[in-house]
């Protein structure tokens, strides 16, 4: 691309997934308003986040992305913000640990309000309304007037993303993230669960490290920001844009232009066209940049998204999110991943095990099987393993709270139970849960990248 780029220039290109709002007045007043509000993250957080993530692309790192399918406005509490921060901590506790690499923690949080959609309406006994994209645009009811897209609600976004950083920023650097506390994270119901074994003998060990450290003078109080503080980022997808657009502001450090809604977004499946309104808007940005590939993406048309979005080939600009579905990762992942390597290309690939194995429950739930999104896992390793490149990270729908949205794991959830606790307005999240049985079956697949003896042999041969 030659144009020259601004904050607006995306209103040239085509765009999909915007909803279409009745009053252009209104939709201007909400962006007016939020364009001379703070930034919701500032750029040298961004810009932190890059430079981990440039790490990650020399495989001295490692990504950890979660959180919600959809932030909702009615769900919206401290609890559940501090539920999905604590299992994220626990996963990375394990991972760190096991794996021997430090873990990159970025929420799907504070933003992750917009949803694409395969259809502009839904029909219900013969009545067609707009679909629900995401609280950020419309109303979860079905009804004529929660169907119709409301540009006020941006700004309620707005000002729950901002207590929500509020929240973690103090999560993060106020104690709660103590390495000593890490007995205390875990969640009631795990307690009952074989994995209580595996992850109190993985705390016992950190405990004996932490004080051998403290015999050496590393301690909380002497440096906070190894034992008592953690960062941690967030992101969302880059798909409403009158709202990215709005927070999109000017460095004042460097001059250029970030966008200040999150640290990191992303291009989802639905709208990476090289001459997509989406790609255009993220092209001109300097936070790091996810793009989702999924198995239709074909490997001359990834290299052209990587020209557009990192035509300088800047190390950690840009994470490759694959989300293929467990039985096609690697008839689709490896021309993609070696045609990358082959280029020369610096990026970060992560791996979205959810969205491609997505299917309907007999009892007609949308719900995912634990067994194939490790499956997808597996391969995804196996793939870089077998074409000498880093499996990079993780991309999960997760939630710290008890719900009953994912099918298997070691509570054995069935379709039967489906119905027990499902909460989720859009796609099934994984549990707290079976989120730690995945940072264990990812501390596994990392340590073996170094030909490393397992460390939960014996926990894991008790558990089956």
């Amino acid at each position: 691309m030659t144009e020259k780029w601004t904050p607006q220039s995306w209103r040239n290109k085509p765009a999909k997934q915007l909803p279409a709002y009745p009053d252009d007045i209104a939709l201007k007043d909400a962006e007016n308003t939020m364009a001379v509000m703070p930034p919701l993250v500032f750029a040298g957080e961004a810009r932190n986040l890059k430079k981990h993530l440039a790490e990650v692309a020399e495989g001295r790192a490692f990504l950890l992305q979660g959180g919600d399918c959809a932030e909702s406005f009615a769900e919206f509490s401290a609890n559940k913000i501090r539920d999905t921060f604590r299992v994220l901590l626990q996963m990375s506790v394990v991972m760190t640990f096991a794996g021997a690499l430090p873990i990159i923690k970025v929420g799907r949080m504070a933003g992750q309000f917009a949803k694409p959609r395969s259809d502009d309406n839904e029909t219900k006994n013969g009545v067609t309304l707009p679909s629900y994209r995401g609280d950020i645009i419309n109303g979860y009811d079905f009804t004529a007037k929660d169907r119709i897209p409301d540009p006020q609600r941006m700004l309620r976004a707005y000002n729950q993303s901002a207590a929500t950083l509020n929240l973690l920023r103090a999560f993060a650097y106020g104690g709660y993230a103590d390495l000593h506390r890490v007995h205390k994270w875990n969640l009631d119901f795990v307690q009952d669960s074989p994995l209580t074994l595996r992850y109190e003998d993985l705390a016992n060990r950190i405990d004996e490290a932490l004080n051998f450290m403290a015999a050496c003078g590393v301690t909380g109080d002497k440096v906070p920001e190894i034992v008592r503080q953690t960062e941690f980022f967030t992101s969302h997808e880059a798909l409403l844009l009158p709202y990215e657009e709005a927070l999109t502001r000017v460095d004042s450090l460097t001059g250029d232009w970030y966008d200040c809604s999150a640290h990191m977004v992303w291009i989802g499946a639905r709208t990476n066209q090289t001459d997509g309104a989406q790609v255009e808007f993220v092209r001109g940005i300097k936070n790091p940049i996810g793009l989702k590939c999924p198995p239709s993406l074909d490997p001359d048309t990834l290299l052209k998204l990587i020209d557009v979005i990192n035509p300088e080939n800047e190390p950690g600009r840009l994470t490759l999110i694959a989300r293929m579905g467990h039985d096609q990762v690697e008839q689709k992942l490896t021309p993609l991943v070696r045609a990358v390597k082959k280029e020369g290309r610096s990026v970060v690939w992560s791996c979205d095990p959810m969205h491609g194995n997505t299917i309907k429950s007999d009892n007609g739930y949308k719900t995912r099987k634990f067994d194939h999104v490790l499956g997808e896992v597996r391969s995804f390793f196996a793939v870089h393993k077998a074409e000498g490149t880093h499996p990079g990270g993780v991309h999960l729908e997760l939630t710290g709270q008890n719900v009953t949205e994912c099918t298997g794991g070691a509570e054995k959830i069935t379709d039967a139970h489906l119905s027990d606790r499902y909460h989720t307005v859009c796609d099934p999240r994984l549990n707290a849960n079976q989120a730690l049985e995945m940072a264990f079956l990812l501390a596994e697949e990392l340590r073996s990248l170094r030909g490393a003896r397992p460390v939960f042999d014996s926990q894991i041969a008790a558990a089956e």
